[in-house]
């Protein structure tokens, strides 16, 4: 079963949060007032009596501690910049398993946490942009691929691995070959929007379905990976509890946000294979 970070994180604030307030209201003053009543009772106070006086109970003394920084957490993490690690090679030559990459939170506008209700627009997605959402089929699960289709665009992918969008080719430019899967793997550039990436084909791998055409709907984006054929993105998810319209599309419901940069990579988090910073930078 995997957890819901968010919902614990605003759970472990709101705790944390009470029990500072209640000790505010309520229990200081009661300290305060123990201590005064001790101090005119006596001549000359015990200082060892009145820092027992003093005392917080535990669970307040660490919820008190523990609530500024939580606080700053949830603010960062829901608002501004959320971390995430690349757990497959789909996004390769871009992205490679282990990267830990930054999201921009607030590109594509303010969604309160946990409920992911926009409440601020600030920006819509463009084609190009590699972005994180929760996968439709199950949003516990966070995907990153890049913007291919907006809505209202039609997506056409065909048989020899070239992308149209609106009967439009894509443009890509072959600048050299990497070891494969199977055989070897072919790199290219091109250009989605305003964008400039490289993107990773297997030429001896067909996995798309040959002259495959969708139509994006209002309120949803058509996704792809940038290691083209093995990618698990919009071509090919099938849930039969999505409508067929919409079956591959993402909506903007479930955005997370836009990746910006890469800032560590540690392909295998042991103590033999440090984190290194050779592939830190902007996301393009």
């Amino acid at each position: 079963m995997s957890l819901n970070f968010p919902l614990l994180l605003v759970i472990a604030v709101a705790v944390c949060g009470a029990l500072a307030l209640l000790d505010l209201i309520f229990l200081a003053p009661r300290r305060r007032a123990a201590i005064a009543s001790y101090q005119g009772s006596v001549s000359q106070p015990d200082g060892m009596v009145i820092e027992k006086l003093n005392k917080e109970p535990m669970l307040v003394e660490y919820g008190k501690s523990f609530f500024p920084v939580l606080f700053i957490v949830l603010v960062l993490r829901s608002f501004l910049v959320e971390p995430f690690q690349i757990p497959s090679g789909s996004m390769k030559p871009t992205l490679n398993v282990g990267d830990f990459i930054l999201v921009n939170k607030f590109s594509y506008g303010i969604r309160l946490p946990v409920i992911d209700k926009k409440v601020i627009e600030v920006g819509d997605p463009q084609r190009g942009d590699v972005m994180v959402f929760r996968y439709p089929s199950d949003p516990n699960i966070n995907y990153i691929k890049r913007v291919v289709g907006l809505p209202g665009d039609q997506i056409r992918y065909t048989a020899d691995k070239r992308l149209f969008v609106n009967g439009e080719s894509i443009a890509e430019l072959l600048v050299g070959s990497e070891p494969g899967m199977l055989g070897s793997a072919e790199l290219y550039k091109e250009k989605l929007g305003v964008a400039e990436h490289f993107i990773r084909k297997q030429m001896s791998r067909n996995r798309a379905i040959p002259d495959h055409q969708w139509t994006v709907p209002a309120g949803h984006y058509f996704m792809m990976g940038d290691n083209r054929d093995d990618s698990n993105d919009s071509r090919y998810w099938d849930d039969p509890s999505i409508p067929k319209d919409m079956l591959g599309m993402v909506p903007d419901k479930n955005i997370v946000g836009k990746a910006f940069a890469v800032w560590m990579s540690w392909p295998e988090p042991k103590l033999s294979h440090l984190p290194n910073f050779s592939r830190v930078g902007l996301i393009k």
